[in-house]
């Protein structure tokens, strides 16, 4: 049923989203929303200050009415609204098989949560793209700053042309909207304002402005060290001594799909030298992993039974090398990102239908 519901409901309120909000959207990614964040750095736009913004259990929090607030606004048959509000009071089920009341959030992990809480967090969009639509080309003459922001699900960042004290002041300003106009608080201690030569983490990656080899001042994407600490981790417990019993392709076949899910993510950055750098950690690891599984035999013997072009298992699986993926640059795509409701027009442009007739 909320798949169901979801399928309604996504084409008539896609039509009302900002353009700068990314995350759980059709047809949009993550890299999508780093990619907005590289080009407001970059020159000639120049965006020098950035707010990360940290919203304390932001699921949790969403208030009912309000967000009841925001789909009537779009729709208005009381069967539908009877149901969503029925299915956000319908609670937990906790492991001890108990009910936990749910007189807030949206509960996640259905189909149906993650477009409720683009809804809720709408008014967020919709306050800064006022903003920035209505900024004129005197504005910059008369010191006031420019500023955006670009949102994926929860996390979001504000990027500010302009001095650090109108950065810090916009940060107080989203503050006292959201405790006003949402119920929703930021982290005091989360949020922080930062200069884009001192770098600022964003969905996995550390984006940081220093200059090329040309030295020509430009934003580069690294993958942040929380992301290389996650795959370390995830590398070591899989070669801990207490997974001696699998055999190497079964090792292999555990640590592929982990291997190629982060390299894959990351492989649009600046990406080489981590990649080169974890390879050299999963080599010493497995290394490690076949000395405690065959103790009795040497250096020489291992390395004679499994080494060839990079580790092989007996049976043909070989390591999924993090140093071997391509990397990339992703291209930046703007508002030219197209939505399963793009239908193509006379003259050849692409138009997005509003679907709440069709609904």
């Amino acid at each position: 049923m909320q798949t169901a519901l979801k399928l309604v409901l996504e084409p008539i309120f896609e039509a009302d989203f900002v353009p700068t909000s990314y995350g759980f959207r059709p047809g949009r990614r993550a890299h999508d929303a780093i990619a907005e964040v590289r080009q407001l750095i970059h020159a000639p736009r120049s965006y020098e200050w950035v707010i990360e913004g940290d919203v304390e259990d932001c699921f949790g929090s969403i208030h009912h009415g309000l967000l009841m607030e925001q789909v009537r606004r779009r729709v208005t048959d009381k069967r539908v609204l009877q149901l969503i509000r029925r299915f956000l009071a319908a609670g937990i089920m906790r492991e001890q098989g108990s009910l936990a009341a749910t007189p807030s959030g949206a509960p996640q992990g259905s189909s149906l949560s993650p477009l409720l809480a683009n809804i809720a967090l709408s008014v967020l969009d919709r306050h800064f793209q006022q903003a920035w639509t209505s900024r004129s080309t005197r504005d910059r003459a008369k010191g006031l700053p420019s500023y955006r922001m670009i949102r994926f699900a929860d996390d979001f960042v504000v990027m500010v042309r302009g001095t650090e004290a109108q950065a810090h002041a916009i940060k107080e300003q989203t503050a006292e909207f959201m405790a006003e106009h949402m119920r929703l608080t930021l982290s005091p201690e989360k949020t922080a304002t930062t200069h884009v030569d001192d770098g600022f983490d964003l969905l996995g990656f550390r984006i940081v402005r220093h200059p090329s080899r040309s030295n020509k001042l430009g934003a580069y994407a690294y993958p942040s060290k929380r992301a290389v600490r996650e795959i370390k981790h995830r590398i070591k417990t899989l070669t801990k001594s207490t997974m001696t019993n699998l055999s190497l392709d079964e090792l292999i076949h555990v640590l592929n799909p982990a291997l190629r899910g982060w390299t894959s993510y990351h492989r649009n950055g600046t990406s080489s030298r981590t990649f080169s750098y974890l390879s050299h950690y999963l080599w010493w690891r497995v290394i490690r992993w076949l000395r405690k599984k065959h103790s009795g035999l040497t250096w020489k013997q291992i390395k004679r039974q499994y080494w060839g072009s990079s580790w092989t298992a007996p049976e043909g699986a070989r390591l999924a090398w993090p140093s071997k993926v391509p990397v990339g640059r992703y291209h930046y795509r703007g508002h030219r990102i197209p939505t399963p409701w793009t239908t193509p027009t006379a003259t050849g442009r692409a138009t997005t239908r509003t679907a709440g007739a069709d609904a």
